[in-house]
């Protein structure tokens, strides 16, 4: 707003105290009088509001003070700054005025430089009170559409997760179907058991996508149970078989350095379903990242409190996104990769009350462990 467009009220009853402030104003700013409360009142009311409103005290009739209670108690007018002008000494009377809303107190007679930087720096905190508001109601504007987009795209979201859910139980429960004759190959049966594994690895993902959302907000109701994990290991081999197989990759498990029987088990506290969305991701990566004809190790071992959970291949991770690697849709150097392998392992993991960490080097390789309670 410039100088001249800002508009100040001054009240007084006395005609020379009005000349004196106006003189001292009207060059920077466009003034207007009141003689008392009451025309003070309905001056204040007249359109535009003034920015700044100078107030006499003593005045016959209404005096200042009632003139800014009632100023303090409409909403209309509450925003607007007050200065009382008086020649009222007393610490009461300036505090009386302060309480009920004024911003200044400035005493009679009147020095004209303290009346312009007064005036001046409250125009100046006003204005930077109505950016202020106004940048806070640009932010709930903006916060309400937040709110609605993400409303509409969990709707969107569990549309579409029905949508695809509907067909998909169809493939399973046909795969399964066709699986009952009789007169099926081992091939035949293998092919149709491959299907019905895909569709619950799909099946899954649809799931997980809803846990990790909730993972997200703090709200997933985790309830642990004892999970073996080499039988969700052995599971996820088997369904990396044609990956390991066409890298000329071999993967090893071992539980305390020594490997593992038919017969072991290594059992955390957690959720199996999470345990093997974790992992399927970590165990991949993996396969994906070692150099052909390498092996992949996955490490089991405890420590007093936690089990170890530790998988580890030869290749080694990029220095672009090592500082980064659990982060959301941090990824390198693959076409089809998401980013979100490792930002939902380490999610999961967290979830499980548990914790995940990575360390590569050239001579070593890459080791990504995780902790979680026993």
């Amino acid at each position: 707003m410039k100088p001249d467009e800002i508009k100040i009220l001054i009240v007084d009853d006395e005609r020379y105290n009005i000349n004196v402030l106006v003189d001292i104003l009207k060059p920077d700013y466009r003034t207007i009088v009141a003689k008392n409360g009451e025309e003070a009142l309905k001056r204040t009311m007249t359109a535009p509001l003034p920015d700044l409103i100078l107030l006499d005290i003593m005045m016959p009739g209404m005096d200042g003070y009632e003139v800014c209670r009632q100023l303090k108690s409409d909403p209309k007018t509450c925003f607007i700054p007050v200065i009382f002008i008086t020649a009222m000494t007393e610490t009461e009377d300036e505090t009386k005025g302060l309480e009920l809303g004024a911003i200044d107190y400035i005493t009679k007679p009147v020095s004209p430089p303290i009346v312009r930087a007064r005036v001046k720096n409250h125009l100046a905190l006003k204005l930077a009170l109505e950016k202020i508001e106004t940048q806070k109601e640009k932010l709930d504007e903006q916060n309400k559409a937040l709110i609605e987009a993400a409303r509409l795209r969990e709707d969107v979201e569990r549309i579409t997760r029905h949508d695809i859910k509907t067909p998909l139980n169809a493939v399973i429960g046909f795969s399964q179907f066709l699986m009952m004759a009789d007169n099926l190959t081992d091939a035949q049966l293998d092919g149709l058991k491959t299907i019905e594994d895909a569709g619950y690895r799909i099946l899954n993902i649809i799931n997980l996508s809803v846990d990790l959302f909730k993972m997200e907000r703090g709200i997933y109701p985790f309830t642990p149970a004892i999970v073996n994990l080499l039988l969700v290991i052995n599971k996820i081999i088997i369904e990396t078989r044609e990956l390991v197989r066409l890298r000329n990759l071999s993967v090893n498990v071992s539980i305390k350095g020594i490997p593992v029987d038919k017969n072991d088990i290594f059992t955390v506290q957690g959720d199996e379903l999470l345990c093997y969305s974790m992992l399927a991701n970590l165990i991949k990566n993996a396969l994906e990242a070692s150099p052909e004809g390498e092996t992949i190790s996955i490490i089991l071992d405890e420590d007093e409190d936690a089990a170890l959970i530790t998988i580890h291949n030869k290749g080694v991770v990029p220095v672009d996104i090592r500082e980064n690697f659990f982060d959301i849709y941090v990824t390198s150097g693959k076409e089809t990769g998401t980013g979100l392998g490792t930002y939902s392992a380490k999610l999961i993991a967290e979830t499980q009350n548990g914790r995940i960490s990575m360390t590569t080097s050239e001579t070593e390789g890459t080791y990504v462990t995780i902790k979680l309670p026993k």
